[in-house]
């Protein structure tokens, strides 16, 4: 089982960016997808979350009306759309696959906001 993240980086107040989560060795399809993020000196917290066939979304209320979390299945990987980001948002961000007892991580990818 892999997942791989991709696409953070530094990236000025305001502006954007698109993570992506690739994964392998399970049925992706079956499983419900989400990102979360830890900042230095605090927990984990769960960012979005996508249900397994993409119907239903749910965001923290930090991100909600800025983040967008979608899915394509035919390609195994998880995206999260990053707008109007704050130094707040900095964090190690994770994607995550559950499915009732089946729990994947990926190794995170950095996004820092600062000017």
């Amino acid at each position: 089982v892999q997942l791989v993240e991709s696409g953070g980086g530094l990236v000025q107040p305001g502006g954007s960016l698109r993570l992506s989560c690739a994964a392998s060795g399970f049925t992706f399809s079956s499983y419900a997808m989400s990102w979360y993020r830890q900042a230095p000196g605090k927990e984990r917290e769960l960012v979005a979350r996508i249900s397994s066939a993409g119907l239903f979304t749910n965001y923290a209320d930090s991100v909600k009306g800025r983040f967008t979390i979608s899915r394509d299945n035919a390609k195994n990987t998880v995206y999260l759309q990053m707008n109007s980001l704050k130094p707040e948002d900095t964090a190690v961000y994770y994607c995550n696959g559950r499915l009732r007892i089946y729990d994947y991580w990926g190794q995170g990818t950095q996004v820092t906001v600062s000017s």
